[in-house]
Formats: structure tokens, C-alpha cells, sequence
């Protein structure tokens, strides 16, 4: 007997990480959703204000040319009379001008009241209308029975000329030229079919041909006129979006000075609070520490003054960074440029952090060219760069290490200096968050010696108001190299001497010269003369 069949084992698969749709593509998705709606309730199809848009263009067309239209219904009326009896062609005439200007009026008072959608819907059935009962009256008088004796060629000229006018004129609300022009073209091809001759029902094939050659033209036209509307309309909403962002993107602006201003301000008033107090603190922990007034009862306390007064100097040390940067970030460092020498700062700055490279049993190596002429830079920016560099590279460069300090020539005549050690490293998608203001690597976090995130950033800038480049190179596990640059144009080259004496300034031999003496014929000065 065989065994049942197992039930297959269904895994379920993780679903996938739905992810929130940008802000772009939202409002791409609500202005679809927006023309869909606006389509669905307009009659024709398109937008409600592009309907509205459409009849304004309409009417105004129709009041361009209704002397146009006046005159040739009158022309006609007048021709008619000579083939006809008077009397009907007067009172077709008068009842042409009484619908010619019922359609005048009613494009005038459209173009004088507020859009709204009845209302559009309401004025389109109305032009409607009033075309169809300007159609219904062209195909009266071009039918007639007394226009017997008129040639076929001339009623299809007349034909063509209505059908022709009705449709440029009614284009932009295309099922208006349609009820202009059906009657008319259909009317006259009946005639001529009905006649029974074989040119007549050539021409009547003309007639239906011209109808929809005309009606396709108007449809042209209309699709002309709508997509010339749906450009001006996006360029409209397109400038609208700008204006906006330009408003949102100044509002933004006048947050950011405001907070700016407000920042230097709470820094340039804490910096007084905080500074007052802590040279106290430091001033009595440093008596503390070294015991003036006499030796501490307990020997402990000794200790924690050590540990109040490096704290302290800490604070001040952490004070002075951040007021540097918000004033480099706010355009106020100034820079206090002169003569200096760049291997001379790296040799003190080297000096200053000896013993402290030397507890942790780091060797600093100095490798420096020699004769190399003074930079025009700030002294004390200089100085900062440099122990900044050091400082993270004896805070982050393991017991045995080394460290190189080097400074020269660069290719392009300018000078360099460069701090290598042979530390941790840091990953190469943390160096821009390294070099952003209280940025802290993953090593750093880690390890013992934390700081604020201000040495490299504070470098940088201080690099970037001389000129200079700023490059950070790292590896893991490998060390770390920081590059500074100077341009050429910092550097003092030393200027050689004049070879030629300069001229005197009064003649030898007397301090005011006798002027009889002197020839008139030479020169005061002989200089560059030749003789």
C-alpha cells in the first residue's frame, strides 16, 4: 500500500521593503489624478479651464470678423435679389443680420461675465444653437427652387466660401462649425444628386469631400489652439513652482542669517559667561595643584585639583575651537598675514608635542628641505593647523608608532607640509564626515580619547582662507595622511640685489650748481643717454 503524499513545505518568502515614494513622484501621481477629474466632468473632454478658455477665443474670434460675416451676408442678399424676388431675399437678409447679431450679443456678454463651469456649459450649448440656425439659413437660400437657373459652378463656389468661413471662425469649438456647415454641404450635395446627371453627382461628391476636408481643418486647429493652451499652462504652473521655491528658498535664507546672527551672538556672550568664571576656576585649582599655601592634609585632594585644572583647560581649549569656527563659518576670521616660516612652525609645534608623543612611545621623524624662503600667512593659523594634525595623530597612532612630519617644495613652486603616522586609519566613506564640524569617526568613538569633531574642520578652513589645499588620505589598518598646500604666490622668493649704483641726485661738487657754468647744450641727467 503506498504511502500518502506528503504536503509540500511552504516557505514564506521576506516580503520586499516597500519604499516611500519621492516627493516628485507624488505630486506627478495627484496632478494626474487632478486632470483626470477635470476631465471626467467637462463636456468636451479636457479641462474646465480650457474650455472656458476655448469659448473666450471663440467669441472673440466671432466679434473679429462679424463685418466680415455682415458683408457677406449682405452681398449675398443683394446677388440673390437680382434672381429672385426681393422681397425674399430682404427678409432672408434681415433674418441673417437678426442671428448674426443675436451671435454678436450673446460673445459679448459671455466675455463680460465670470467663467464658471455651468456657466460654459450653459454658453456652449448656446453657440450651438445660433450655428446651427445660421447653417439652417445659408442651406434655405442656397437651395431654393427660384435658384434654378444659378450654374452649378457658381452655387458650389458659394457653397465652398460659407463652408470655408463658418469653419475658421467656429475652429475652436469644433461641434459649433460641424452644425454651421453639415446642413449646407449635405443640403447642396442632395441637390445636385437629385438632379441625376453625372456632373451633378460629381459635384455632390465635392460638396461631402470639401465638408470633411473643412471640418478635419477645423479639428487642426482646435488641436493647434489646445496644445498652445497646454504649454502656456505649464509654463504657468512651471513659473508658479518657481516663484514658490524662490519664496520657500528666501524664507529659508532669512532663517538661516537670523540663526546665524543669533548663534554669534549666544557664542560671543557665553564666551564671556563661560570664560569669567572658568579663569577662576582655573586660577584656584592651579594654586591647589601646586600646593603655594602649604601641603594638602589629605594627599588626595592634590590629585583632584590636577583633575579640576586639566578639565578646565580642556573647557577653554573646546570654547576657543568652537568660537574659531563660528567665526570662520560667519566670514569674520581675519587673518593676521606675515613673513613666516613654514619648516621653523612645524620644528615648535614639533618641540611642543615631544613629550607627549614620547610617553606613548611614538618616534616623530622630521623630514624638511632646507633653505626654503618665508611664506606670507598668518602665524598663528599656521600654528594651529599643525597641532591640530599632530594632536590626532599622537591621539590615534598605537604605542610604538610613527609619525612623519614633512615639509617642502610643490611642483607648481608653492610649499607643502605633511603629517603621516601609522595609526588606525579611517574608512574612506567616513573621511567627509571627518572634515564636517563635530564629525566624529567610527575609531574615534571608539576610543578613549574623544574629542569634539573640531581639529580637522577648523584646519581646513583655516587652509582654505590662505589659498591652499586641504587633502585627507587613509587607509584601514595602514595610517593617515594629511596634505596642506600653499600656493606660489605666498611665497617670499628673496630679491637680488641692484648690480648698478643709481644715479646721483645733485651734481658733485657744489649743492646748488652755478647755471652759467653749466653748457646749454647738455642734458641735466646723462642717464641711459649713452654718454
Amino acid at each position: 500500500m503506498s504511502n500518502p503524499a506528503e504536503k509540500p513545505e511552504v516557505v514564506q518568502l521576506p516580503a520586499e521593503p516597500v519604499s516611500a515614494p519621492s516627493a516628485s513622484s507624488r505630486r506627478a501621481a495627484a496632478q494626474r489624478v487632478r486632470e483626470a477629474r477635470d476631465k471626467l466632468t467637462s463636456t468636451s473632454g479636457t479641462r474646465p479651464a480650457f474650455d472656458a478658455e476655448m469659448l473666450r477665443q471663440y467669441a472673440q474670434t466671432r466679434l473679429s470678423a462679424s463685418y466680415v460675416v455682415m458683408l457677406l451676408v449682405v452681398a449675398t442678399g443683394v446677388l440673390f435679389g437680382l434672381w429672385m424676388q426681393p422681397i425674399p431675399a430682404a427678409l432672408w437678409t434681415a433674418g441673417m443680420l437678426c442671428i448674426h447679431g443675436a451671435m454678436v450679443r450673446s460673445c459679448r456678454r459671455f466675455l463680460t461675465e465670470p467663467a464658471s463651469p455651468a456657466a460654459t456649459r450653459a454658453w456652449r450649448t448656446r453657440f450651438v444653437v445660433l450655428d446651427l440656425l445660421y447653417g439652417l439659413c445659408w442651406m434655405a437660400i442656397l437651395i431654393h427652387p427660384v435658384l434654378d437657373m444659378v450654374t452649378e459652378t457658381l452655387m458650389m463656389f458659394l457653397m465652398l466660401l460659407v463652408i470655408a468661413v463658418s469653419s475658421m471662425l467656429a475652429a475652436n469649438l469644433p461641434i459649433a462649425a460641424l452644425a454651421a456647415t453639415a446642413p449646407v454641404a449635405v443640403a447642396m450635395a442632395l441637390s445636385f444628386a437629385m438632379t441625376g446627371s453625372l456632373d451633378n453627382y460629381i459635384l455632390a461628391a465635392l460638396a461631402i469631400a470639401a465638408e470633411g476636408y473643412f471640418v478635419l481643418l477645423a479639428h487642426r486647429l482646435h488641436s493647434s489652439t489646445f496644445a498652445t493652451l497646454e504649454a502656456r499652462a505649464e509654463k504657468d504652473a512651471l513659473i508658479g513652482e518657481l516663484e514658490q521655491a524662490k519664496a520657500i528658498s528666501d524664507e529659508a535664507r532669512h532663517r538661516a542669517e537670523s540663526a546665524n546672527v543669533a548663534k554669534s551672538r549666544f557664542l560671543a556672550q557665553m564666551s564671556h559667561e563661560l570664560r569669567t568664571p572658568l579663569n577662576a576656576i582655573l586660577g584656584f585649582s592651579e594654586v591647589m595643584k601646586s600646593e603655594i599655601f602649604g601641603a594638602h592634609a589629605v594627599p588626595v585632594y592634590k590629585e583632584y585639583s590636577a583633575d579640576i585644572h586639566n578639565s578646565g583647560v580642556h573647557l577653554l581649549n573646546l570654547i576657543n575651537e568652537i568660537l574659531d569656527l563660528s567665526r570662520i563659518e560667519a566670514g569674520r576670521y581675519e587673518l593676521n598675514e606675515e613673513a613666516v616660516s613654514l619648516v621653523g612652525i612645524v620644528a615648535d609645534c614639533h618641540h611642543l608635542m615631544k613629550l607627549r608623543a614620547s610617553s606613548r612611545g611614538i618616534t616623530i621623524h622630521e623630514v624638511f628641505e632646507q633653505a626654503m624662503p618665508r611664506l606670507w600667512a598668518d602665524e598663528r593659523a599656521i600654528r594651529q593647523v599643525v597641532l591640530n594634525l599632530l594632536s590626532n595623530s599622537i591621539k590615534f597612532t598605537p604605542q610604538g608608532g610613527e609619525i612623519w612630519l614633512k615639509a617642502g617644495w610643490t611642483a607648481s613652486g608653492g610649499q607643502y607640509l605633511s603629517v603621516k603616522d601609522t595609526g588606525s586609519g579611517i574608512p574612506e566613506d567616513e573621511i567627509p564626515v571627518v572634515l564636517a564640524s563635530f564629525g566624529q569617526g567610527s575609531n574615534s568613538i571608539k576610543s578613549a580619547e574623544q574629542g569634539a569633531g573640531l581639529g580637522l574642520p577648523i584646519a581646513k578652513n583655516l587652509i582654505d582662507l590662505h589659498g591652499g589645499t586641504f587633502t585627507l588620505k587613509s587607509k584601514l589598518r595602514i595610517g593617515t595622511e594629511v596634505i596642506v598646500t600653499f600656493p606660489p604666490e605666498r611665497v617670499m622668493s628673496a630679491l637680488a640685489p641692484l648690480s648698478d649704483d643709481s644715479p646721483p641726485l645733485q651734481p658733485e661738487g657744489s649743492a646748488v650748481p652755478d647755471e652759467k657754468r653749466r653748457p646749454r647744450h647738455k642734458p641735466i641727467m646723462s642717464a641711459g643717454t649713452g654718454s
